[in-house]
């Protein structure tokens, strides 16, 4: 079975590469790949919620699933697993955004994605819920996609990257709604 999965993990990314690369899509998907490099995209939305009272509470919330997924996917499971990424082992496979230097699985670029949509879309009001989490989770997946699409992610690294990321991103929420009633300048002013 795990041979066949190994297989069929290869397979798609190859189908990737012949039936979807294209010139028009490739600069868009380098970008999207790019833009989330280290979390970054989210990072800095993290910051931008945390300057103001208002949306405190959400950055509180997502740096705390940022954190979480950073730990379980890039300190523990990365390195648990080992696995290398697929450019190295995919016969005819090639990377679009050069050699990467930490293992594939999981891919954090997904988890983090994950985490971060998951945990402002439920620690936001419901109005605003309504307004971004359907943006959030669009930029998720597509980010996801990239990651296939230029070639350093198997797409069970990029599931089991999404799955850890709603995790953290539930485990985020709930946390930091929680400790934010303890903190007084996450809660803001009453």
């Amino acid at each position: 079975m795990t041979a066949q999965l190994v297989s069929l993990d290869g397979n798609i990314l190859l189908w990737f590469q012949d039936y979807i690369r294209t010139p028009v899509l490739t600069p868009i998907m380098k970008v999207l790949s790019w833009m989330a490099d280290g979390g970054i995209c989210w990072i800095v939305l993290t910051l931008i919620l945390l300057l103001f009272a208002k949306t405190r509470r959400t950055g509180f919330c997502n740096a705390l699933a940022l954190l979480l997924s950073l730990l379980i996917c890039n300190i523990l499971l990365k390195n648990l697993v080992a696995r290398v990424r697929p450019y190295e082992v995919v016969e005819g496979l090639s990377s679009l955004v050069g050699p990467m230097h930490d293992l594939s699985f999981p891919s954090g670029h997904s988890s983090t994605s994950f985490a971060s949509a998951t945990a402002i879309t439920l620690s936001m009001s419901r109005e605003n819920r309504r307004r971004w989490s359907v943006l959030l989770y669009v930029l998720a997946v597509l980010i996801c996609i990239s990651r296939l699409y230029v070639g350093v992610h198997y797409p069970t690294d990029v599931l089991a990257g999404a799955a850890i990321g709603i995790f953290c991103g539930v485990c985020g929420a709930k946390a930091g709604l929680t400790l934010a009633e303890r903190i007084p300048w996450v809660r803001g002013p009453l």
